[in-house]
């Protein structure tokens, strides 16, 4: 009963709405993420995908995971997980040639498997996961009370 209480996730499917927005982004970004944990949570969701006869999302340590930390640091700052502008992740992705994309969200998870298993039991989620999409980007981060929040990107070139 406590993790319900202390665990939440939420996914984002693409929103159609584009706005002009010239969303640039730091790359360094991308090395603040805790990449222990994401990799683990790619290897997951990969294992998933490929039971269903998916192919496999490759690692973006560049601006899919730039663009995952810095929504992380904010959904830290704010105390609570959103898809705030999201539509400018939308936009800055495509202008690099994503073709589609989609977004997870979660926080208060300490182990991959549990925040995997949660996507997994959440029709919206598993939606993003199981998604056409080739590559993922993570954000994926601890608050200064040692709490995980996670975003992870979902693109298709």
């Amino acid at each position: 009963m406590v993790l319900l209480l202390t665990a939440a996730s939420c996914s984002k499917d693409e929103e159609v709405v584009v706005e002009e927005l010239n969303f640039s982004i730091d790359l360094n970004l991308a090395n603040e993420t805790d990449w222990q944990m994401a990799n683990e949570i790619l290897r997951l969701v990969n294992e998933h995908r490929l039971s269903i006869g998916l192919d496999m999302l490759q690692k973006d340590q560049q601006y899919a995971s730039a663009y995952a930390v810095d929504h992380t640091q904010y959904m830290i700052e704010s105390s609570r997980i959103s898809h705030d502008n999201f539509s400018e992740r939308v936009k800055a992705l495509k202008d690099r040639g994503a073709a589609s994309v989609g977004e997870n969200v979660g926080y208060g998870y300490t182990e991959a498997a549990d925040l995997v298993t949660a996507w997994l039991n959440s029709p919206s989620h598993k939606r993003v996961m199981e998604g056409n999409y080739t590559h993922a980007g993570f954000g994926v981060m601890q608050n200064d009370r040692g709490q995980y929040y996670f975003t992870q990107i979902f693109y298709r070139n």
